[in-house]
């Protein structure tokens, strides 16, 4: 054998190699038709949502082969969609290789079932499709524990009427009896295991107060990102912090909350948190499993709220997280709105003038240290101004205001040998109080706007 054949034969081989590996991805990946229903709302804003189901099905590793799409007023009580639309998903099924549909909406038990008997294909709606892809994704033992009590309060009340599916003995003539025993049985277990998921989960509510006390009580400011998944919500933490979490495309791409310190221009340090991403029509049993994790923004100091400025329906995504900001009792709580991804911003963008924002590429280094400097600008807000005046042996008290104040001035008296300190402190703290004490000027508190 030649150089040359050997080349050829190495050539074969890798292209054998790729062709197994990408036959092995293809059986890993659900084919999957995507159904949906318009009920009044707009053209563009159903597409957006049929677009999102998109994202989500390619983030739970499934491929959309099909799409079927229906106006109506209101749901159709049996199925969801009408007899047609049933009928002509039937054709599109015999026509594809199908292992899952995928509904645009949380379907009732029924519903499910009765689509599931015609089309003998498995049944999932967008609730359960989120789910999934939370299960997948929990790498806490904090997170899987919420997802799993999402998962089971989802379920509970979808167990009526699968007595024949969850009967020892099968179907048929005198079979229910045996069905509800097992119903039942099946019931008291996922209530007990829910039970018990929420006596696990309060230990770690508990861990969580301590460690917000022990925050407070070492007078650190908390800065929270919260925003719409995919918002780029990790990549501004890592670029800020100089950390490197993870940060992918994808949706929900992280699902547990991250803290990481890191320092204002002035050099106040502050810690800044990474939460999970919203979507719109959050299922309820998420945002009540995720509660004590969510929480974590009622003790924030202020929510950098990030809006991805590239997606065509930015604003919607901004008023749901407003939305769940206020379901979640933070609406009080200061916001800086960042608009991120200004170097790919949609041609319709249009930043909103009602509150205070900021336009910023995550990869930009100038716009990063705007960032900085509106936060600064923000925290400066909620902060007492003071003045004092330090000796040179009182080092500790000058490193304690470098690390937890934001100083505007800094000089050293060669006349008096003192350090002549101007900036702002947190006025609750026990630095704020002694700082207050010693000003040599009336305390003034920055001007809130309303």
């Amino acid at each position: 054998m030649n150089v040359y054949d050997g080349q050829n034969n190495g050539k074969i081989e890798k292209q054998r190699k790729w062709i197994f590996l990408q036959e092995i991805n293809h059986k890993e990946t659900e084919n999957v038709i995507l159904v949906g229903c318009q009920f009044e709302t707009d053209d563009i804003a159903f597409d957006n949502s049929m677009e999102e189901l998109k994202s989500l099905v390619e983030t739970a590793k499934g491929f959309v082969v099909g799409t079927i799409t229906q106006k109506r007023q209101k749901p159709e009580p049996s199925t969801y969609i009408g007899r047609g639309k049933v009928d002509e998903l039937q054709v599109l099924l015999d026509e594809k290789d199908v292992d899952t549909i995928v509904f645009n909406d949380e379907l009732s038990p029924s519903q499910i079932r009765n689509v599931h008997t015609r089309t003998k294909k498995t049944v999932i709606d967008r609730t359960q499709l989120i789910l999934d892809i939370f299960a997948s994704r929990a790498r806490s033992r904090e997170g899987k524990l919420q997802v799993e009590l999402a998962q089971l309060s989802y379920l509970l009340p979808r167990l009526a009427g699968q007595g024949l599916a969850l009967s020892r003995q099968g179907g048929g003539i005198g079979s229910k009896g045996p069905g509800e025993t097992q119903l039942e049985s099946d019931r008291r277990h996922i209530r007990r295991r829910m039970d018990e998921i929420k006596h696990q989960l309060e230990a770690v509510v508990g861990h969580r107060q301590r460690y917000r006390e022990r925050r407070k009580q070492n007078e650190v400011f908390q800065v929270a990102i919260v925003g719409y998944t995919n918002a780029g919500k990790s990549t501004i933490l890592n670029r800020l912090a100089e950390v490197d979490t993870l940060e992918e495309n994808q949706l929900f791409a992280t699902l547990d909350p991250t803290t990481r310190q890191f320092n204002l221009p002035s050099g106040m340090k502050i810690l800044l948190s990474d939460t999970v991403g919203f979507i719109q029509d959050l299922p309820t049993t998420l945002v009540a499993a995720f509660r004590s994790t969510l929480e974590e923004l009622q003790e924030a100091s202020l929510l950098l709220h990030v809006v991805d400025s590239s997606n065509p329906d930015y604003e919607q995504h901004e008023q749901t997280v407003k939305e769940l900001i206020q379901e979640l009792d933070s609406e009080n709580i200061p916001q800086l709105i960042v608009y991120n991804k200004s170097e790919q911003k949609d041609a319709n963008f249009f930043p909103t003038h009602d509150e205070d924002s900021i336009e910023i590429s995550a990869f930009d280094e100038d716009d990063l240290n705007s960032l900085k400097e509106a936060i600064e600008e923000k925290l400066m807000e909620q902060m007492t101004e003071y003045h004092v005046l330090l000796k040179a042996e009182e080092g500790r008290l000058l490193s304690r205001c470098r690390e937890s104040t934001i100083i505007k001035k800094q000089e050293w008296n060669e006349e008096t040998e003192h350090y002549d300190i101007q900036g702002y402190v947190i006025p609750t703290t026990a630095l704020g109080h002694e700082l207050a004490i010693r000003s040599i000027i009336e305390p003034k508190k920055v001007k809130v706007e309303e």
